[in-house]
């Protein structure tokens, strides 16, 4: 426990990420998490072949103009929906959103935001039809410090991971 008071009342954001179709399989070698589970799973290739046979279309990474394009339609839904929107990144194969949205369950939020995307990104993708992950990881957050915390990691952190990972393998 951190010695501080329990939130009873809503969170005060909800940090809110989901992958784009293919790009994070089960069996995953970087990890995966198990539907319904909160700790992850070691890699397993097994897993990973079945679920690449599964597959229903290739896989869907967001270009730079994709990327945009999410980034944009995100802020604009919340603007309309009222939310407030501390930050959003869209990546190659994920998207970070960090949301304050009163009387919405974070699931509701996260499932707009996507269709909201896939109706934005459908006209460049017309024979297209999955875009996105089932689901998404949905986390509360309940202080002023991991708000913060969250709005850090999504501006900044993932550049200084992804800088880190390319470090290390230059020097393997």
């Amino acid at each position: 426990m951190t010695g501080r008071p329990f939130n009873t009342n809503d969170p005060v954001a909800y940090f809110i990420t989901w992958t784009s179709y293919g790009t994070w399989l089960p069996g995953d070698e970087r990890g995966w998490h198990r539907w319904g589970e909160s700790e992850p799973r070691p890699p397993n290739e097994l897993f990973r072949q079945m679920a690449a046979a599964a597959m229903k279309e290739t896989e869907f990474t967001l270009a730079p103009d994709d990327r945009e394009l999410v980034e944009r339609t995100v802020a604009r839904h919340c603007r309309i929906r009222g939310w407030m929107l501390h930050t959003v990144r869209a990546r190659s194969n994920h998207v970070h959103v960090v949301v304050t949205a009163p009387g919405y369950h974070p699931k509701t939020v996260r499932d707009q935001l996507k269709a909201w995307c896939t109706r934005h990104l459908k006209p460049k993708y017309p024979g297209r039809e999955r875009f996105w992950t089932e689901g998404g990881s949905c986390r509360w957050i309940n202080h002023d410090d991991d708000l913060a915390s969250a709005i850090a990691y999504v501006n900044d952190a993932q550049d200084r991971n992804g800088l880190n990972m390319q470090a290390r393998r230059a020097s393997e």
